[in-house]
């Protein structure tokens, strides 16, 4: 057991990929639960679907990819906020306008690139964590070092505006700013991941580990501490199965992780589907419903 679970760091390649899914699965949980927490997971999904044109661009420009990603990112938080507050639109169809834009244009971009120049940037969309090299390894420390301090130093004011903006709002704390940090925050944690899952797996990595801890914990630093736990065994399991089964990575961490949420949703103190018992469930209500329509 023991040099099954040494063998894979034998490897240079695994060493700086399993820093890097640790670093990423801590990420993902702390900034997530935020989202979770807001019911704001659509979001998330918006941001990481916008941030592909942005590498596309600064990969036609030989710019750094992870930069364009980043201004991308931003740029697609903005255009949901202009829509929002210029139109009578709805904030979460403001998202799915600008996330399936931004997507388009990025996938487009992509296979212009890939006709001239013969190259597969497919694993921006997927991920490709066993192909890290030492100076993205040393990147997603950076941004994860910057992402935790500003959490760390922020916690209160993002706590209070999480759980009560119009309260936040009245005692004078700048909610819009706070509102657009927590964007930034999410647009670094994307850039930090895209190596490692891709931009269409991201949302997994940021939204499970938190739902599964929430569905344990009741506090919100309860929720982040158990969440970056789940993230990282889920990382890690993930990069072995990965290993030792030939799967790709990104698919194995997010089914790790989706599989210990599955467990939780079971068998929860408070909300286990089998270890609570409900007087009508839903299944059961629906049933009744469907039988009332035949008659």
């Amino acid at each position: 057991m023991l040099e099954a679970l040494i063998e894979p760091l034998q490897y240079g390649f695994m060493q700086r990929s399993l820093i890097v899914a640790i670093l990423v699965g801590l990420l993902c949980a702390v900034v997530g639960s935020y989202l979770m927490v807001q019911r704001l997971a659509l979001l998330g999904d918006a941001i990481s679907h916008s941030v592909l044109p942005g590498l596309a661009i600064a990969f036609m420009l030989g710019a750094n990819i992870f930069v364009g990603a980043f201004i991308a990112g931003v740029l697609s938080t903005m255009a949901i906020a202009w829509i929002r507050t210029r139109s009578p639109i709805k904030e979460d169809a403001a998202m799915g306008i600008v996330f399936s834009a931004f997507f388009a244009l990025g996938i487009t971009l992509i296979t212009l690139i890939q006709k001239s120049n013969k190259i597969d940037l497919n694993h921006f969309l997927f991920g490709n964590i066993l192909g890290v090299t030492s100076d993205e390894v040393w990147n997603t420390a950076f941004i994860a070092a910057i992402v935790l301090l500003v959490v760390g130093l922020l916690y209160k004011e993002l706590l209070f505006y999480t759980f009560d903006p119009l309260g936040a709002q009245a005692v004078g704390l700048p909610v819009n700013l706070l509102n657009f940090g927590l964007m930034l925050l999410i647009a670094l944690t994307i850039v930090a991941s895209m190596k490692a899952v891709g931009v269409i797996l991201v949302l997994s990595l940021l939204i499970t580990p938190g739902a599964t801890a929430y569905l344990l914990v009741k506090r919100l630093h309860q929720v982040m501490m158990l969440g970056a736990a789940i993230g990282i065994i889920s990382s890690i399991s993930g990069m072995y199965l990965s290993y030792f089964f030939n799967l790709p990575s990104g698919p194995a961490i997010v089914l790790v992780a989706s599989s210990l949420f599955v467990l939780a949703l079971l068998f929860s103190p408070s909300y286990g589907i089998f270890t609570q018992r409900h007087s009508d469930s839903g299944a059961l209500l629906l049933w009744r419903e469907i039988k009332q329509l035949i008659r």
